[in-house]
This record gives C-alpha cells, structure tokens and sequence, in this order.
C-alpha cells in the first residue's frame, strides 16, 4: 500500500473531497455528463480511496454523486479535464479499491445507475438508494457485457436473477434491486441524506482497527474454501485480540466506560 499520501493542494476536478467527523464523502462531480467516470474520475477515486485506507482518522467513506443520475457509467468521450492528482500505478481498477479499502463505504444513489457504476454499487459495503432510483446494465443492446461489473455483481445477487438482469439488459427499480440484494434500503430521495448520515455516524463511532482487521478477513475468505478459510480466521482473531482497539474495548468494557478509538 502507498504511503504518506497527502491531500494538500490537490485539485479534484470530477469529484469533490470532503473529511469531517471520520467520514470521507466523496462526490461524483460530472453532471452534466451523467457522472460518467473518465480517466480523471478514476484516477479521483482510486487516490482518494488508497489515501482513506491509509488514514486511521478516516473510519467511512460514503460515495455519492451530484446531480439526476448516480452514474451512466464508463464515459466513452475522450474529454480532456485538468487534475494535478497523481496517479498511484498499483491502483488501477476500482473494484479493488474499494474491496481492499478494508473500511466501510456507503453508496449514497440519489439517482439511476447504469453500466459500470454498478462497479461502486456491487463492491460497497453498503448501498443505500431512493426510491425513484433505476439500475441497468445495458451492454448487451450495444453488443457489449458487463465482464468486469460480473465480479461483484454475483456476489451480492442471486447467479440466476443476475445473469438476466445483464442478459437482457432491462432497467430494474430499487424495489427489485433490493428484493435481489443489491442494494440495502430504500428510502424517500427528500430521507436519503439523512439515512445515509445516521449510517455513516455510527460506523464511524466503532473501532477502526478491528473493522479494518474484520473487513480484511471477510474479503480475503471469500475467496477460500471452507477448509481453508477456518484456520485463517482463527488467526485473525488471534491477530484482533492482540490489537490496539480490542485491548481497548476490553479494558472499557470491565471498568464500564465507554472505549476511545482516537
């Protein structure tokens, strides 16, 4: 993981950057191209996402975006944009940004989703949606397939409600997103902020390093069979128990107080 990465003087140009109370907000900040990632979007995203993994002050990101549509997706134009962002070399793709970010992240969608956003949508921890939101995956009527949202996507969705979601290409609600477990909850657009803000706030309250340990763990024995996952996360609970923040809670918890994670 890079470190020492720094915030200062950099210029967000797609998306806009906001640290308050241990919570990164990350705004998707195109508009009026649908908030369709492009080169410099990504690079955004990627870099601040290695520089909240780094930071133990940041405990939760929440992603949302500006705007009638959360995102259309890849942006096919070759626009130029001016960002002094530097691009970290190992983090290219943003599904593994966000999956070995290790730290809770909060899809906020104010509004439809499309393509490869579902790339943010499907590798979030949490994804909170109003209930005017439409998601799509629409490569197939423009003879493409969505192979790099496919990684996420059956990881949260049932393989069958999934595959034809993408083999047909037809837009479904947030009603239906939920029913298959895409997203986590509907709420009303005039909720969303708040839903999202309550959410936020009390992830952010609990401790940071065991999270990270935890969301680590829960990653890495996704990929693992049964048989190996168990001694793998017998030694995680050996590495949490000798942590920072379980010694902490523990100590908290007999002299009946409440913990500090700072």
């Amino acid at each position: 993981m890079v470190k020492n990465l720094s915030l200062e003087g950099l210029e967000f140009s797609a998306t806009k950057i906001h640290i308050s109370s241990h919570i990164m907000t990350i705004t998707l900040d195109r508009p009026e191209k649908k908030n369709a990632i492009n080169n410099v979007m990504m690079n955004e995203l990627n870099y601040a996402l290695a520089y909240a993994k780094q930071e133990r002050d940041v405990r939760v990101v929440v992603i949302g975006a500006k705007g009638d549509v959360f995102c259309a997706g890849a942006d096919l134009n070759r626009e130029q944009m001016n960002s002094n962002v530097p691009k970290l070399d190992e983090a290219s793709d943003l599904s593994i940004s966000l999956r070995h970010l290790y730290k809770p992240v909060i899809c906020k969608i104010q509004g439809s989703v499309l393509a490869g956003a579902l790339l943010m949508v499907t590798n979030a921890t949490h994804a909170i949606a109003a209930d005017n939101v439409k998601f799509s995956a629409p490569e197939i009527k423009r003879g493409l397939w969505p192979f790099m949202v496919m990684a996420g996507l059956f990881r949260v969705m049932p393989k069958r409600s999934g595959l034809d979601f993408i083999m047909r290409g037809e837009s479904i609600s947030a009603e239906q997103a939920e029913k298959w477990g895409l997203i986590n909850k509907i709420v009303t657009k005039n909720n969303l902020d708040k839903e999202v803000d309550a959410i936020a706030k009390s992830l952010s309250k609990l401790a940071p390093g065991t999270m990270q340990i935890g969301l680590e763990a829960y990653a890495k024995q996704d990929n693992k069979s049964f048989d190996e996952a168990l001694p793998y996360l017998q030694d995680q609970i050996a590495r949490c128990f000798e942590s920072d923040d379980a010694k902490e809670g523990i100590s908290a918890f007999l002299e009946k107080r409440k913990p500090n994670w700072d």
